[in-house]
This record gives C-alpha cells, sequence and structure tokens, in this order.
C-alpha cells in the first residue's frame, strides 16, 4: 500500500491537470503494486526551498512496505520517477527532491485493524 506525496510550489495553474492519476498508475508501475492500492497527494502553491534556493521546485515522498527499504530497489525507482517528474512537472532533476521510506505492516491502519492482521499481505 504505497502512499505518494508531491510537495511543490508550483503554482496550481503551471501543475499539469490529472497529474495526481498518472503519478499513481506510474507509482503502481514503478512498485509493481496494484493501482487500486496507491495513495497520492499533490500539493502546488507550497513554499519550498530546495538546494538553498526558491525557484521552482518540488520533493516527492514514497513511502510503502517491502518495495523502498533497500539502495537496490531504490536506484530503479530513482531512475523512473525522476524521468517522469521532470517531464511532468518541466522541472530539471537538481529541482526535485525524491525521499523514500520504508514502512511495516503495524505502521498502517486500514478497515479498522493494521495491515498485520489483514490477509493478502502479497499485495499491499
Amino acid at each position: 500500500m504505497p502512499f505518494v506525496e508531491l510537495d511543490t510550489n508550483l503554482p496550481a495553474g503551471r501543475v499539469p491537470a490529472g497529474l495526481e492519476k498518472r503519478l499513481c498508475a506510474a507509482i503502481a508501475t514503478f512498485l509493481g503494486k496494484p493501482e487500486n492500492r496507491v495513495n497520492v497527494a499533490v500539493r502546488p502553491g507550497l513554499a519550498r526551498v530546495v538546494n538553498g534556493s526558491a525557484e521552482p521546485c518540488a520533493q516527492l515522498l514514497v513511502s510503502s512496505i517491502g518495495v523502498v527499504g533497500r539502495a537496490e530497489h531504490n536506484r530503479g525507482h530513482r531512475a523512473r520517477l525522476f524521468e517522469f517528474l521532470t517531464k511532468q512537472l518541466d522541472l530539471a532533476q537538481d529541482r526535485i527532491i525524491i525521499r523514500f521510506l520504508p514502512l511495516e505492516p503495524w505502521q498502517i491502519g486500514k478497515n479498522g485493524t493494521i495491515m498485520t492482521f489483514l490477509i493478502g499481505m502479497e499485495d499491499v
């Protein structure tokens, strides 16, 4: 069950319409998770500084169980995510920061319980 948060100082009008849906589909593909399990938030118009500059920038946080906890995982994810974001947001790679946060099943509540106790953990 991936959680994706894209924060940017780009004004809402400069963020392509439907980006959240395209990002959801891309994350599902990149992480090998079902699209109906991916949660995405896109927050434009924030006060943000990257590398000491308030020029247009973005930060992507990708949290998930089992697929972002090792450098070997994130090497491939990073390449695909930078390609996606540079095209979608028209930003250079040095204006984008990607953070990966591994999650454990006990850290996610769903359907009145936590993921640890839900059946079908293979597709979270």
